[in-house]
């Protein structure tokens, strides 16, 4: 296997052979489509074909065979072939005359970034969870006719380029995988952005049920996100056929997902347009355009090839999803469609998540990142100690990016030139990166010592940066309530006037040493009743730090009790200087302003 994406050989590709699919979806209001390939001139008996296990953008297996039935395989006379079943992912198909032609069922009903759907509203394929393929075959030219449902005025859109009529082609089987294609009655929208002379498009298609003027409106903050993520790179990638395409679908069947590809990327959401959903939806157009640059071009060697066959693991998601995830809403804010108050406020859910989690004592930022295949849209059976043992790489990433950001304005460095030299070292040239090229590349652009400090500390330990002293530099105040009591785990009514714990309480809270544990039903509290149509939450506000609480609880049938002694809240606050009357200096002012409303250098 080489590269997901090679440098394209046109030469070799026009004497190629090539492998072609067609997709219909007659039955699509019971979730069906018909898949047929064929897949001439093979040069052995035996052909493997499989479903992929994995996806592009995706670290977890996902068993995509599951979902396929109805299997047939026959040669260019129509002799039916005999198919084994030595695993249950692929297919092994003998006795052929030189061309085999598979044709399947499958039943997809999940519109998101990881699987496909198909229904009376849309066919939303992502590839690798809707099409076979032979191994042996990767590098051969793949044309896919879509069968579209012209009574429901289907169209196509995709970022394979168009041979005629509703086919399209792919150079190979990976650049196919990656191609997630929206089938559908959908709008479009598209802008040019010219680079060094060179126009580029950038297309918005959207399948969904408002109107063209809210698809309007929206269309103007997805240029003004991508505008202010080019700015981050001086540039954007040069993208393959001058092309990158948005594939939304907000719509009431779809799953909230987000998942980039080379040169396109999928957005769902059960959100429409309408009432607060374009704020609540363009995030995710701002974290996958990112995508574009840090993931599909500046990309860690760990998923580099990447493997179809079984999960895909690196050590690297803390810089790949977790620095894409810190320009998200830094992007948004840049781009003037969120305030600075609100960015900086919004920063105090995913801060507390990570700096007040006890995981940081099991697993380091790259360990973290190891945990993707379990994580990833991962589906167990089995309990799990995730609140004491997982941080999210998005989240450690985001605010470890928030720090290296701030800590580099300190030196008059910023976080956005060092993203320009990562990108000018490794992306425009695609080569993959490991953790010491970071590491180094970082000491390049900062000195040696800076690098090392901040690797040492934060990346191969699990340290905490001196925010306060950081966010101070930019007039913003990060504070804790020593007064403010705290429990140390979720408790919500459940119909009968009694709590019941809903998660793992987090190791050294105030719960966790009292021993009560997920699924404890508390019944009274210093012998009284449990707290009647109130929050639990509201009730500990009430009370004092340091306070014993007697708490009666039965666990599976036995009636127990417990004392409960109430700490002070770990909860950081972040905001404003100037919210509280503190005054802040113009250094602080000016500092802000280059954080929040401008790029790099000039």
């Amino acid at each position: 296997m080489k590269f997901l994406f090679p440098i394209f050989l046109f030469g070799s590709m026009l004497c190629a052979q090539t492998n072609r699919y067609e997709i219909s979806f007659d039955n699509a209001v019971h979730h069906e489509a018909v898949v047929q390939g064929t897949f001439p001139e093979l040069k052995t008996d035996t052909v493997a074909f499989r479903m992929s296990r994995s996806s592009p953008g995706r670290y977890a297996l996902h068993e995509f065979g599951k979902n396929v039935y109805a299997f047939k395989a026959i040669d260019s006379k129509g002799k039916v072939l005999e198919v084994l079943r030595p695993d249950p992912y692929q297919w092994l198909v003998t006795g052929h005359d030189g061309t085999i032609t598979i044709s399947y069922i499958l039943f997809a009903n999940r519109g998101g970034g990881t699987y496909s759907q198909v229904d009376e509203t849309h066919a939303h394929l992502n590839i690798p969870a809707t099409f076979m393929y032979a191994p042996a075959l990767e590098d051969r030219k793949i044309e896919v006719d879509f069968k579209v449902r012209e009574d429901l005025k289907w169209k196509v859109a995709t970022q394979m380029p168009l041979v005629s009529g509703t086919t399209y082609s792919a150079p190979n089987l990976y650049y196919f995988m990656d191609s997630p294609t929206e089938i559908s009655n959908f709008s479009v929208r598209e802008f040019e952005v010219e680079d060094h002379g060179k126009k580029q498009k950038i297309r918005f298609v959207l399948h969904h049920n408002g109107t063209e003027e809210e698809l309007d409106a929206y269309f103007e903050n997805v240029k003004k996100v991508v505008l202010a993520e080019r700015e981050v790179y001086g540039e954007l990638p040069d993208f393959d056929y001058g092309t990158y395409t948005f594939l939304a679908c907000y719509v009431p069947n779809a799953s909230g997902d987000g998942m980039e590809h080379r040169n396109s990327t999928i957005l769902t959401s059960t959100r429409s347009l309408a009432n607060g959903g374009a704020e609540g939806n363009i995030g995710t157009v701002s974290h996958e355009f990112f995508h574009a640059w840090n993931v599909e071009r500046i990309r860690p060697k760990g998923l580099e090839p990447f493997d179809f066959e079984k999960a895909n693991m690196t050590g690297a998601l803390w810089f790949a999803e977790g620095f894409t995830s810190y320009y998200t809403r830094l992007n948004l804010c840049r781009a003037g469609i969120i305030s600075p108050e609100a960015y900086i406020e919004s920063i105090t859910g995913t801060f507390n998540y990570v700096w007040n989690s006890p995981a940081r004592q099991f697993f380091n930022p790259i360990e973290m990142s190891y945990q993707a295949p379990f994580v990833d849209a991962a589906t167990t059976v089995d309990p799990v100690n995730r609140e004491n043992t997982f941080i999210s790489y998005y989240s450690y990433g985001s605010v470890l990016g928030l720090a290296l950001d701030l800590s580099l304005r300190v030196e008059n460095l910023n976080l956005d030139d060092f993203m320009k030299f990562v990108w000018n070292a490794y992306g425009k040239s695609e080569k993959p990166y490991t953790l010491d090229n970071l590491q180094q590349a970082l000491a390049d652009y900062a000195g040696r010592n800076f690098a090392d400090t901040f690797f040492d500390n934060y990346i191969y330990k699990s340290g905490m940066p001196d925010y306060k002293l950081l966010l101070k530099t930019v007039g913003v105040t990060l504070a804790q309530d020593a007064e403010d009591p705290y429990f140390g785990a979720s408790v919500s009514l459940n119909g009968d006037g009694h709590g019941e714990i809903r998660s793992n309480p987090k190791m050294g809270t105030p719960a966790y040493v009292a021993g009560l544990d997920k699924g404890d039903e508390i019944t009274a509290i210093n012998g009284q009743g449990f707290p009647d149509g109130q929050h639990f939450s509201t009730y500990i506000q009430g009370l004092k730090v340091g306070d014993t609480l007697k708490i009666t609880f039965n666990r599976y049938g036995v009636q127990k009790e417990t004392n409960v002694v109430l700490a002070s809240n770990p909860k950081y606050r972040l905001f404003l200087l100037e919210k509280e009357g503190a005054k802040v200096s113009k250094k602080q002012l000016r500092h802000r302003s280059e954080w929040l409303k401008k790029g790099g250098s000039d």
